[in-house]
């Protein structure tokens, strides 16, 4: 259950990050988190049965405010979906992300698409609300396949 929040909220803070995010051609790293940093692999999989795997780099520094995912939303033709969300280790070091998520109606096709990859940490400082916490942002071509 906790999973299921956790990812509704990346999900809700996914929607406010197109608005952010619509400015960014290659990448934006938010204020205050210089050395954070999120990539987008060129490449995206698109399986028979509907599974969209996205994959890239991420860096960052501290999770000490609360913990940081790296979300995806794939976005192809007018169809717009956030796919899946990595619990983040921020120990300075590039680690790698996978983010899953099978997809029926509509389907994706193979082709290009548009990625927004996002670092965000969730804290709680309103009423013990978790409030995400943009840390970098980055859209990118993908094709899939």
């Amino acid at each position: 259950m906790r999973v299921r929040l956790v990812l509704g909220t990346v999900a809700a803070a996914l929607l406010l990050a197109g608005a952010a995010t619509a400015h960014a051609a290659t990448g934006h790293t938010a204020p205050g988190t210089a050395g954070d940093g999120v990539t987008v692999d060129q490449a995206g999989g698109l399986a028979d049965d509907g599974t969209v795997t996205l994959s890239g780099t991420y860096r960052c520094l501290d999770d000490s405010a609360g913990p940081v995912f790296v979300s995806s939303t794939l976005v192809q033709d007018r169809h717009s979906q956030g796919i899946g969300g990595t619990r983040a280790v921020c120990d300075g070091q590039v680690h790698a992300w996978s983010n899953s998520s099978v997809v029926h109606d509509p389907a994706y096709r193979p082709g290009e698409a548009r990625v927004k990859a996002t670092l965000m940490q969730l804290s709680s400082e309103a009423m013990g609300i978790p409030l995400p916490e943009f840390r970098a942002m980055r859209d990118a071509d993908v094709m899939l396949g």
